[in-house]
């Protein structure tokens, strides 16, 4: 297994490490133990530290990849379902807490299988489909968005009472939803001629 690939699977194991740093545990188990009483303090932002070093790992693994020539199957693979898994982790906890609406996470989820299965009836045409620039931009502000909710508007709030987290969210979940259109539009055709 090259290095590339090692990378995206030690994202995948971040996610449990985020899960854990969340605080989600229930008020008798915080009133009885020390470190998850800790946890229900400041876990939130070691989880927002976690995720964001999740989310450079997207960015490295990508890099090592092309510039040694590590580009694979399993790669191909790995790499969005650990995006994936990352970001739809992220907003159910999100909900979970009340920081952003179930709505909005409903969405974007729903935009990520939209898009796994179009790229698996792809595959199975055996039609190769990149991810776009709107793709990617859309994954930066989701990265932006969902780190900022998780530190509670920091550090915006001591700038402005405006919660710049919450326009964040809403900008990324339109060029999500844009993103998803687009990639349907430029692919949609070519898919219908194999079909």
């Amino acid at each position: 297994m090259n290095l590339a690939n090692k990378i995206t699977i030690a994202r995948i194991l971040l996610i449990p490490i985020f899960i854990l740093l969340f605080p989600i545990y229930p008020e008798w188990l915080v009133k009885n133990n020390a470190i998850i009483h800790h946890i229900d303090l400041f876990g939130i932002y070691y989880a927002a530290a976690v995720f964001l070093l999740a989310s450079v790992t997207d960015k490295l693994d990508g890099y090592i990849a092309r510039k040694y020539s590590q580009i694979t199957n399993l790669g191909k693979l790995l790499d969005p379902l650990a995006d994936k898994l990352l970001i739809s982790t992220a907003l159910i906890l999100m909900v979970s807490q009340q920081l952003i609406y179930t709505w909005v996470a409903f969405a974007i989820i729903a935009r990520e299988i939209i898009i796994t299965g179009i790229r698996i009836v792809a595959a199975s045409q055996k039609i190769a489909l990149q991810a776009d620039r709107f793709g990617k931009i859309k994954m930066v502000f989701q990265v932006i968005a969902i780190s900022a909710v998780l530190l509670n508007n920091l550090p915006f709030r001591y700038i402005t009472e405006i919660r710049i987290d919450q326009v964040l969210m809403y900008a990324a979940l339109i060029l999500t939803i844009y993103s998803g259109y687009n990639y349907i539009k430029n692919n949609y055709r070519m898919l219908k001629l194999e079909s």
